[in-house]
């Protein structure tokens, strides 16, 4: 019994090695083929077109009614102290350090990312990678590095659409609603949010961005590699369920670790 619990636990500490070797030459060769020419130009904006402006309505959805709670949620909190007239920095400070990059990174991660990785999964049960390599075709030039530059421009963006938007949702719900000083509000924007919050909002867009792409990316490109994966639709299936987990708990791990660090 002992043996076998030894060779079992083994297995799996070299098993994790080696998915986590391959994950990491994954991100090389994808930042590689960022650089390569030709550049395909076309299939990046395809891809900002399919994980960026698809994913709009949802973000203006979430963002909305995010700003509307936190509004709703801030001013009775901050009613109990007669401070109400903070209510616009605490709305945006929340937003933009917190709740704007995580909520759409993981919106991103829901709909996009999974749908990323399902792609490639299915890509690599029909060879189609084998394929490519047949013809001296470059499949992270090809396919992946577009997937990895959309990304990273459509995070942020949707990212300040979110904020934006939340923004406004909460005026809505402290200003419109419930009676608070419109320029109160504003002056607390204003007032209360820094470059240097800003900055921590983009840095954590970009971070989550590369996860995203990066997790669910390589989880469809290795999936053959992967345990429990297998072929076929219910392989590709568990995989994308796993990448979707797996990048939901990096975003929250990065998300105090950056707030840790850049704070």
């Amino acid at each position: 019994m002992i043996h076998a619990f030894l060779q079992k636990s083994g297995a799996s500490v070299l098993y994790h090695i080696q998915d986590w070797g391959r994950m990491g030459l994954f991100l090389i060769a994808a930042g590689r083929g960022c650089f390569s020419r030709p550049f395909r130009f076309r299939e990046m904006v395809r891809q900002v077109r399919l994980i960026g402006l698809n994913s709009l309505p949802l973000i203006i959805f979430i963002g909305f009614f995010t700003g509307m709670v936190l509004g709703l949620q801030g001013y009775y909190t901050l009613r109990r102290v007669g401070s109400e007239s903070i209510l616009g920095m605490l709305v945006a400070l929340s937003l933009i350090k917190e709740l704007g990059p995580v909520l759409t990174a993981l919106m991103v991660t829901g709909r996009a990312g999974s749908a990323m990785c399902a792609e490639l999964g299915i890509m690599r049960h029909s060879e189609q990678f084998d394929a490519l390599e047949c013809m001296a075709i470059d499949p992270f030039r090809y396919l992946i590095s577009p997937k990895f530059l959309a990304t990273l421009i459509s995070v942020p963006l949707l990212t300040l659409i979110f904020n934006v938007v939340g923004i406004f949702g909460g005026y809505v719900s402290g200003v419109i609603l419930l009676e608070v000083n419109p320029g109160a509000y504003m002056n607390g924007i204003v007032s209360g949010v820094t470059s240097a919050d800003i900055n921590l909002g983009i840095k954590k867009s970009y971070a989550f961005a590369l996860l995203v792409v990066w997790i669910c990316a390589g989880r469809g490109y290795f999936v053959h590699a992967i345990k429990n994966g297998g072929f076929g639709a219910e392989g590709v299936s568990r995989v994308t369920t796993q990448a979707v987990v797996y990048t939901s708990i990096a975003i929250l791990l990065w998300d105090y670790m950056l707030t840790a660090v850049l704070i």
